[in-house]
């Protein structure tokens, strides 16, 4: 009796340890559906969407959500655009919730839904490496 209640509870609970949540290679698609620039300056707050899909490709907390909203009008601003902060702002924070099933949710990096948690040291990890793979993968396209 022993040994069932064993390869029953190692059949149950074993295979969900081999399958570890795996994050996807990081992807930016700039802005989403928000231009990444002016009709003059195309790219303007470019740099500060892809920084802010790299926070919403990890993923992690409510107050992590926040912080990187609130980071990206900041880098917005920065560039001389405190009305367009403010709509990113918006737009972000209505259209960036995790339950949304869309390709620019919070976490969208892990499988949906992923939700508000805290990464553990194993998804930090993940999610560290493959953001140094997305660094190599542009320092090898600009050489070619």
């Amino acid at each position: 009796m022993i040994k069932r209640r064993i390869v029953v509870f190692c059949f149950i609970f074993w295979p969900t340890a081999i399958l570890a949540e795996t994050i996807e290679p990081f992807t930016s698609d700039g802005c989403s559906s928000f231009p990444d620039g002016t009709l003059a300056q195309k790219n303007l707050w470019l740099k500060c969407c892809v920084e802010h899909d790299k926070s919403y490709w990890q993923g992690g907390t409510k107050q992590q959500r926040l912080d990187a909203d609130i980071q990206l009008k900041q880098c917005v601003e920065s560039v001389g655009k405190p009305r367009i902060a403010e709509l990113m702002l918006a737009g972000v924070r209505v259209g960036g919730s995790p339950y949304w099933p869309t390709k620019f949710r919070w976490g969208y990096g892990w499988d949906y839904p992923k939700g508000y948690a805290e990464l553990s040291n194993q998804e930090k990890e993940q999610a560290s490496k493959a953001w140094q793979n997305y660094l190599k993968s542009l320092t090898n396209n600009s050489k070619e």
